[in-house]
């Protein structure tokens, strides 16, 4: 049975999924991209993954034209998802997004523009719906403990990236007794192996990695007898139409180019060995396996 509870640690409400036992599929940061969302959920339908099989791991809402129709979506379509720093902002109606950025950054100065954008077209009861959903999500499958947060198990809006030092990954594993860690909020995909256990990012659903493509990630976990099989996938969809949506809105341009070119319009929030990567295509194609 499903059940709630709140980690007094850092005040997060988990809500419990119990044992799963059939492929479970996650993305994260749909990013107000109603086109990549419906997307999403032909892809799942063709994997035969229902919508209670899917996760979605915080951000509905953010660069793009569609705030209102996005999380409508994914609250309709019963996806279980959790709160990110912008849910939680639009949910207590704070004035900016709480994404991280440094204030002086382009990446901060850019959000304002779609933060107040999303702000003026949500009402109440999706700011209600959203203030509900949990911060930290878990489950149980073949024998492997998953935690699914947003930023990190500690904070909301933290930025991980693989090339981060084992170290800041084992802080955050300290905090639970999880033996795989589901993220998003960073925006590009990785699985990265601590010790024993697994950080799993499924990548963003509402913008391209920064690698030159348009497409974007999500990721399938299956139950195996030795325990999860984790893997990477890629979703084509109609990035023009959700382009010319957003420079019909007045969006930033540059976001709005994102998503034909592939590349972001800022590196701030990354580390440099992710900035090397610019331009170059990702290979995930390397399925990864939890050990239970």
């Amino acid at each position: 049975m499903d059940t709630c509870s709140t980690d007094s640690r850092y005040g997060a409400r988990a809500h419990d999924l119990g044992r799963l036992n059939d492929p479970v599929l996650v993305c994260g940061g749909a990013y107000s991209n109603l086109d990549a969302l419906r997307a999403l959920l032909e892809a799942a339908g063709a994997l035969s993954i229902p919508a209670e099989r899917i996760i979605h791991t915080g951000d509905v809402i953010a660069y793009c034209a569609s705030p209102a129709e996005t999380a409508e979506l994914l609250r309709a379509s019963r996806i279980h998802a959790i709160q990110g720093n912008v849910e939680q902002s639009l949910s207590a109606s704070e004035p900016d997004c709480h994404c991280g950025f440094a204030a002086e950054s382009v990446c901060g100065k850019l959000s304002a523009q779609w933060f107040a954008y999303a702000d003026a077209r949500i009402g109440d009861e999706l700011r209600q719906w959203m203030g509900r959903l949990p911060h930290h999500l878990t489950f149980e499958m073949a024998g492997v403990y998953a935690r699914v947060v947003h930023g990190s198990v500690s904070q909301i809006n933290r930025f991980l990236f693989a090339s981060h030092p084992e170290s800041a990954f084992e802080a955050e594993f300290a905090a639970t007794d999880a033996d795989m860690i589901l993220a998003g909020h960073s925006g590009i995909p990785f699985t990265r192996r601590v010790g024993a256990r697994v950080w799993h990012n499924s990548g963003a659903l509402g913008l391209p990695a920064n690698d030159a493509t348009p497409r974007v990630w999500f990721s399938v976990l299956s139950p195996e007898e030795e325990g999860v099989h984790i893997e990477h996938h890629v979703l084509d969809y109609d990035y023009e139409k959700a382009r010319e949506k957003m420079l019909k809105a007045g969006l930033c341009r540059d976001y709005a180019e994102t998503l034909r070119t592939g590349l972001w319009p800022s590196l701030d929030v990354l580390p440099r060995p992710e900035r090397k990567q610019t331009g170059a295509p990702l290979d995930l194609r390397s399925p990864a396996l939890v050990r239970s």
